[in-house]
Formats: C-alpha cells, sequence, structure tokens
C-alpha cells in the first residue's frame, strides 16, 4: 500500500477577508473532492486572508498511480484563476 501526501501552498490574492478566502478554499475543496475522490483540507495559514495551505492524501497500490493523481490534482488547483501556486510537495509513505 502507499499513501501519497501532497502539501500545496496557495496565494489569494483577490481575497480581502478571511470569508473570501473561506469561500474560494471550500470551492476549491468540493471541487477536488468531486472530481478526483481525494482527501483535502486546510491545514495550515487559517487565519491569514491572502495564503492558504491545503494538504491532499491519497491511497493505492502503485506508487506511479498516488504519484500521477497527485500531480493532476495540483495542476487543476493550479489552473484555478481565483488562487496562485506557491509551493508544494509531494512524499509517498509506504505501509
Amino acid at each position: 500500500m502507499v499513501i501519497g501526501v501532497c502539501k500545496i501552498v496557495l496565494s489569494i490574492d483577490n481575497a480581502f477577508s478571511l470569508k473570501e478566502k473561506r469561500r474560494v478554499i471550500k470551492s476549491i475543496i468540493g471541487r477536488v473532492k468531486a472530481k478526483f475522490n481525494a482527501s483535502i483540507a486546510e491545514v495550515d495559514m487559517n487565519d491569514t486572508w491572502k495564503n492558504a495551505v491545503l494538504g491532499v492524501a491519497c491511497v493505492s497500490n502503485e506508487a506511479g498511480h498516488t504519484d500521477s493523481m497527485l500531480e493532476n490534482i495540483v495542476r487543476f488547483i493550479e489552473k484555478d484563476g481565483r488562487v496562485i501556486l506557491v509551493d508544494y510537495s509531494i512524499e509517498r509513505i509506504y505501509s
């Protein structure tokens, strides 16, 4: 079993309040869950309204599948015009 974990750092330039930021982040989280069936949540910078850190996890029996899925999720989020991808990192956990 291979667990893929991805940390995604985003900038939200058009958010001028926590309410606007949360609306954008909740929308992205919902769209990723619906399209990729992956676990995703905001994991850091909860009280800053210009930045967000998302954590994504998926499980597979092949490392290539988890890597591909997480890369596709990163590209999907990057294409969203409401946010700017600042950084991301992918890790694998073998069990």
